[in-house]
Parts: structure tokens; C-alpha cells; sequence
């Protein structure tokens, strides 16, 4: 599917899906900026140096296929790491900390987005390996949108 409107909901619609293609979902909204995040259990369960993800709320994420596969890690205490158990993609992340939001990982969705990257964050714990050689903003933590005048 391309990324369009979808009629019954008339909101844009991406589809993503896991590695072995078991485990297929569908974001049902505009995406939010993209967020690089090189905390220690991020490069973890990605096995690279970063994660890239989006915030999606969970009432725009809808399961097509798969729910059979889908496994949860509680990494820390309240946040679970969701991945599926056929070819070990992580599909996403959600902390208590910030109810009802979904961090997808950018990397599963199939059609090209318009959102560009946003920030670095956690650059305090990034891999010792990887330079950031780009002009985003970089947090030592969590990400902290910059905030906008009305």
C-alpha cells in the first residue's frame, strides 16, 4: 500500500512490517519527526549504534497481522521493548513514562516518509565507535522537543 489517504479514517497511511514479514501494521497518521536514540538499550536490542524512531499514538497503530508473534521485554522497569519472536525485528517501544505512545522504529516502514530526522538523544551513552558528524540538536538524555511561540 502507498502511503495515502485511507478512506475510512481519512488519515495518511503507512504500512510497515517486520523482517520475515510476519508481523504487518499499518500507521494511521502523520508522522512525527524522527528521533536517533543511542542510549545503551536501544543500541542493544538494535545491535548498531542507534535506534531511529517516531512517536506514534497507540490509537493510530493498527495490527494487521502477526499479533501471535509479537513478544514483549520489559527492559527496565515500565518500559517494554516489542519485537517479533520469528525473525527477532523490533517493532517498538512504550514506557509508562509517556502513556498511550507507541516509538515505532522507523526502519520498518515501507514507503518513503517526509519527516526528517529531529535529534540525537542519550548522546552521553552513544557508542564510542560512532561520530555524529550532522548539525541536529544532541541531549545527553531524553529527547526535549523545543518548544514553539503561538
Amino acid at each position: 500500500m502507498l502511503a495515502g489517504v485511507n478512506p475510512k479514517k481519512e488519515s495518511i497511511v503507512y504500512s510497515a512490517n517486520c523482517l520475515c514479514g510476519g508481523v504487518r501494521f499499518q500507521i494511521l497518521c502523520e508522522l512525527e519527526p524522527i528521533q536517533v536514540c543511542h542510549c545503551s538499550q536501544c543500541r542493544k536490542a538494535q545491535g548498531g549504534a542507534f535506534a531511529t524512531n517516531t512517536p506514534v499514538k497507540e490509537s493510530a497503530f493498527q495490527l494487521d497481522s502477526g499479533a501471535e508473534l509479537l513478544r514483549s521485554f520489559e527492559a527496565s522497569a515500565g518500559k517494554q521493548r516489542v519485537f517479533c519472536s520469528e525473525c527477532g525485528s523490533p517493532i517498538y517501544s512504550k514506557t509508562n513514562a509517556v502513556p498511550g505512545v507507541l516509538r515505532i522504529r522507523a526502519g520498518l516502514i515501507n514507503e518513503p516518509v517526509s519527516v526528517r530526522l529531529a535529534a540525537h538523544c542519550y548522546t552521553g551513552s552513544k557508542a564510542s565507535w560512532w561520530s555524529i558528524n550532522d548539525n541536529l540538536p544532541q541531549f545527553e538524555g531524553a529527547y526535549a522537543p523545543r518548544k514553539t511561540k503561538a
